[in-house]
């Protein structure tokens, strides 16, 4: 049997990184991947919904990851998200990744045109045959695809002896159950339910939120692992107000925790993309405070 103890642990989502013009900035990639591995994290997910990908092109999705690599590569688990909303591109970005040597790659399904199961399944599987050296991580956050994984399709795409299993940032708990009982390894994806993801079989977490506050979601898994159940509560309920409080500002949220990180000592990686919009006036107070949140509550439980 397959040994998965790599996926096992705290896997931030990575930000997109810009210099002031709002162009890739291959030197924050590093800075902010040696400060990640620094805090002690199990590895990262590149290339995802907190890494602005459907804003960037595929040259700058490559060139981040082999940022990344250069500068992580063999010291942590990487999962790179590939996925572009076609297939040729897709399969371009998973060949490039199982050359950098990544742990795993993972997809979305295809956005806006909702195609059937068969399709969504064909998709998958031309993304994964461009990589066939690498595990695959099926990405289920319907929300915002706008389609949901279901039993039968994961079924079918189990076939694929490259799927491993599926980065779930659904909000029903339930459907980690789901996805473990047809034999899937599952990451917990909402950062607000990392504790119940992890008591319904979750392996880990991979998480838009981690790397503003990873010494919460370290102490917040050491506590499950430990049985300290009232501690780990807390600290989820601390988690997600600080949550809360990140999602009160104008801009967006990834906006705000970029400039935590700046607040904590941490690399700058710029701003934000548009269409996403960046902080506003009136929005650094919102800032100011999850960060005292932040730090109050690794003063109180780390």
């Amino acid at each position: 049997m397959k040994d998965y103890s790599k996926y096992q642990g705290i896997f931030p989502a990575f930000y997109a990184c810009y210099d002031k013009e709002g162009n890739l900035n291959g030197q924050a990639v590093r800075a902010l991947a040696k400060y990640l591995l620094d805090k002690g994290v199990k590895g990262l997910y590149v290339g995802g919904s907190s890494g602005e990908c459907i804003y960037q092109s595929v040259r700058e999705r490559k060139e981040t990851l082999e940022n990344v690599m250069a500068e992580v590569g063999g010291k942590m688990t990487i999962i790179a998200h590939v996925a572009c909303n076609n297939t040729a591109d897709s399969r371009e970005l998973a060949a490039h990744a199982e050359s950098l040597g990544v742990d795993a790659i993972a997809a979305i399904p295809p956005i806006y045109f909702h195609l059937p199961p068969k399709g969504i399944a064909k998709y998958w599987n031309d993304i994964s045959a461009a990589a066939p050296n690498t595990d695959f991580v099926i990405y289920n956050i319907p929300q915002l695809a706008g389609v949901a994984l279901t039993v039968s399709l994961l079924q079918e795409m189990l076939k694929n002896p490259r799927v491993i299993g599926v980065k779930n940032s659904s909000m029903p708990v339930q459907d980690i159950q789901m996805w473990r009982d047809e034999g899937a390894v599952v990451f917990n994806g909402p950062d607000e339910q990392l504790l119940s993801g992890l008591a319904a079989g979750a392996i880990g977490g991979i998480g838009g939120t981690y790397a503003a506050m990873p010494e919460l979601f370290l102490e917040l898994l050491r506590c499950f692992r430990a049985g300290e159940l009232e501690k780990g509560r807390e600290i989820q309920n601390e988690c997600c107000r600080i949550i809360y409080k990140m999602c009160s500002a104008q801009g967006n949220m990834y906006a705000v925790i970029k400039e935590i990180i700046r607040l904590q000592g941490g690399p700058d990686v710029g701003s934000v993309r548009a269409p996403l919009l960046a902080l506003e006036e009136g929005d650094q107070p919102f800032v100011v405070q999850a960060h005292e949140m932040i730090q109050a509550a690794i003063g109180k439980y780390c």
